[in-house]
């Protein structure tokens, strides 16, 4: 990567949209595939062209794994390619996942081949995309939330490899292929631009804990960093990680992002007077521009249900607030922009969470209906963004444009 672009802002729009493109097997065992389940690739045209008038321009998309490797080592990349060309339609710039959520059927961060085909994948995917786009910033997440897969997968069964007791392993197992397909990508392509995609959380003791259960929160909330500094080489150096394999620092934030551990309950962000205990967006997004000094991306949030517009009017506060106290936050995405299913319940359960509603229909993919509160309050927090942000005013007046 140039020294030119290692710390200049790549995104078109500070406010960007994200699409559910989860590919992984669920609790049960069964794939679920979000980005035809959720109608995106069926009505592309329209999703794109429906951003414009909320100011978006710059939109999180998945090349589905599962989807792309069939066979090992050969790939199908006809879908990705259609997605592309909409994007060049509709002047809308992509910010592309290598893995999301999901790996080939034959895969799981466990298998001895797991880093090999994935970084292999990762070069097919450069010189596939250089091919399409030789011009323009390639942005790539290599896997998202290492640490919520490496739980969900090693240590409650909810996806593959179905483990208990073995979430550091599959950590490791992700971090390797995770590195060993960015030095795969930038020996293509050195200008590649990394974005890590990790949650944000904070982790308290209960009231009252003793100075152990003081140390075991503290280490449980440092942990949510492992990914990163393995990503950095400060961890686990032996994987081969690099600092300068960070580029820019993702952050996904969520109202249950924040909890008391030993037992566990969510800390409500919402309560008047607040509750001491939730930390404050701006000063979790500073802590971690100062443990990495790299530029942060909100990469993913949003509320389901009723609460949608109250959050995002937070959302837009508290990023105004980490831009006063000069934190170089770059862009925030709304994730999901159209509503998901559960991963677990797809037929029956949907989270109500993004700025489009799904409307289900028999044998056809949903349709989309906007709810006009988020809508209002999402404008509500790009004003208040822009008034707080004037050296942005670059990619603020393209999202407000």
């Amino acid at each position: 990567m140039s020294v030119a672009t290692a710390r200049s802002n790549p995104f078109h729009s500070f406010w960007m949209a994200g699409y559910e493109c989860t590919d992984q097997l669920n609790a049960f065992g069964h794939r679920v595939d979000f980005l035809p389940l959720t109608g995106h690739l069926q009505f592309i045209d329209d999703d794109y062209q429906a951003l414009h008038q909320h100011q978006l321009g710059t939109v999180r998309e998945g090349i589905r794994w599962s989807q792309i490797e069939k066979t090992p080592y050969q790939y199908d990349w006809s879908t990705v390619r259609q997605m592309l060309a909409a994007g060049q339609r509709h002047g809308i710039q992509q910010v592309w996942d290598i893995c999301h959520f999901g790996y080939p059927d034959d895969l799981t961060p466990l298998h001895p081949l797991f880093a090999r085909r994935f970084a292999a994948l990762c070069r097919a995917f450069v010189a596939f995309y250089r091919e399409v786009s030789p011009e323009g910033e390639l942005i790539v997440t290599p896997i998202n939330e290492v640490s919520f897969m490496s739980w969900l997968g090693g240590d409650v069964r909810g996806t593959s490899p179905y483990c208990v007791g073995q979430g550091w392993e599959v950590k490791r197992g992700l971090m390797r292929a995770y590195i060993e397909g960015v030095a795969a990508m930038r020996e293509l392509d050195p200008s590649v631009r990394i974005l890590t995609t990790e949650p944000l959380v904070n982790i308290v003791p209960r009231a009252g804990a003793s100075r152990q259960e003081r140390q075991r929160a503290a280490e449980f909330h440092d942990n949510q960093f492992q990914s990163v500094d393995m990503l950095a080489g400060r961890l686990c150096p032996e994987l081969g990680g690099r600092p300068e394999y960070i580029d820019m620092l993702g952050f996904n934030f969520y109202y249950d992002n924040q909890w008391e551990l030993d037992p566990h309950c969510r800390i409500p962000w919402a309560d008047v007077p607040a509750d001491p205990r939730w930390q404050p967006l701006r000063h979790l997004l500073a802590a971690a521009h100062r443990r990495y000094n790299c530029p942060v991306v909100l990469t993913e949030t949003s509320h389901p249900g009723v609460d949608r517009p109250l959050w995002i009017r937070m959302i837009g506060e508290e990023c105004a607030a980490a831009l006063r106290m000069g934190v170089p936050l770059w862009g925030v995405c709304l994730y999901p922009i159209v509503d998901r299913p559960d991963w677990d319940f797809p037929e029956r359960e949907w989270h109500r969470s993004g700025l489009w509603d799904a409307v289900l229909r028999p044998d056809a993919p949903p349709l989309r209906v906007l709810h006009a509160p988020y809508a209002e309050a999402l404008a509500e927090a790009q004003q208040v963004v822009a008034e707080a942000a004037p050296e942005l005013a670059g990619s603020l007046a393209l999202s407000l444009s």
